[in-house]
């Protein structure tokens, strides 16, 4: 229980205080449909928290009626269809609205959530405005959910090499998984954000993606209990983004939103990182070197072979490249540019 009451109270605590900084200075409010995405539906902590953006979206001069989906591909199809004006969809969905946002999550980008929080205190700035647009819709928030780590059943599969030929849960829809399996050499198993967990967990999939904050809720321990654990090298940084049909907000909306976001960065980690407290250390798996090398190298040429693909966005992963580089300016990467 006291799991699922911490997953809600990060959100509440991230949304409460959206749009509390800003105001319009309009007494005419404009009525607005937000879908959510929520897998438990209207009464989940997402479809919760949007509800406290309500009261707090009536500073911007904009009421907002929440409609929470389970489906989130239902979501933001009705998103599309202009059945609603905004909506708060995972980086996967959100990809197909805006590739420059859409590809933060680029695996192996952002090693860490200090190169994350740097990358989001960049694009919460005006002058980075004019990435969030993209034709008709506009990208007004991005939050931290946690780097996703990779979860195997056994304790032995901890390296690119010893992927090769093992199940993984795969979510079909979405073309980056795709590749990622191609390039490990492993055998996907279909799958989807509501069956990945039981998947692992009865042992129909070796291998899985999971942040940690899935891992209580979804009881993920199970499917290690026989020798599994956690691969402690992230493999991508995983964002909810808000997103809206940008003529039907005031014009300010946008940027006001964003630097509400990014002042949250802060306490989302917080609650990220009492998250991964709950991942015993026993399960924690440490590549060695030469593990963490190739799996550097497979990450970056699947980040390249995706951007020639149109995928990933060639300015975001220039971004992120310099973010990388001023973390760590030994990398070869920081001289010969190929990102």
């Amino acid at each position: 229980m006291r799991y699922s009451i911490r997953i809600t109270s990060l959100f509440l605590f991230l949304f409460s205080s959206l749009f509390i900084s800003s105001n319009v200075g309009s007494t005419n409010l404009m009525k607005r449909t937000f879908c959510v995405w929520d897998p438990v539906g209207s009464n989940g902590p997402f479809a919760n928290l949007m509800k406290d953006v309500k009261i707090k979206s009536l500073k911007w001069g904009v009421e907002l009626k929440i409609k929470a989906y389970t489906d989130e591909n239902i979501a933001s199809n009705d998103f599309k269809a202009g059945q609603c004006d905004a909506v708060a969809v995972t980086e996967i969905s959100s990809r197909e609205y805006n590739s420059f946002t859409g590809s933060i999550g680029a695996v192996g980008a952002l090693p860490s959530l200090a190169e994350l929080k740097t990358v989001l205190q960049v694009l919460a700035q005006p002058k980075a405005a004019k990435f969030m647009s993209d034709g008709a819709f506009e990208v007004v928030g991005i939050l931290p959910t946690g780097p996703i780590y990779t979860l195997v059943n056994d304790r032995s599969i901890d390296s690119v090499k010893k992927f090769s030929g093992k199940k993984m849960a795969v979510f079909k829809i979405d073309p980056v998984q795709m590749n990622m399996y191609q390039q490990f050499g492993a055998s996907a198993v279909n799958s989807s954000l509501a069956r990945f967990a039981g998947q692992f967990n009865n042992g129909s999939v070796d291998i899985a993606f999971a942040p940690a904050a899935a891992y209580m809720p979804l009881e993920l321990f199970k499917g290690m209990e026989s020798g599994g654990g956690v691969i402690k090298r992230p493999l991508l940084q995983s964002t909810l983004q808000v997103i809206i049909h940008k003529d039907k907000f005031p014009p300010a909306y946008g940027q006001k939103s964003r630097e509400a976001f990014v002042n949250m960065i802060d306490g989302a980690f917080e609650f990220i990182e009492e998250a991964e407290k709950d991942i015993l250390e026993k399960y924690w798996i440490s590549m060695n070197a030469e593990a963490t090398t190739d799996l550097d190298d497979l990450f970056r040429s699947s980040r390249i072979k995706l951007r020639d693909k149109g995928i990933y966005n060639a300015k975001t992963l220039q971004i992120m490249r310099k973010v990388r580089c001023k973390y760590d300016a030994s990398k070869a990467e920081c001289t010969e540019k190929t990102e």
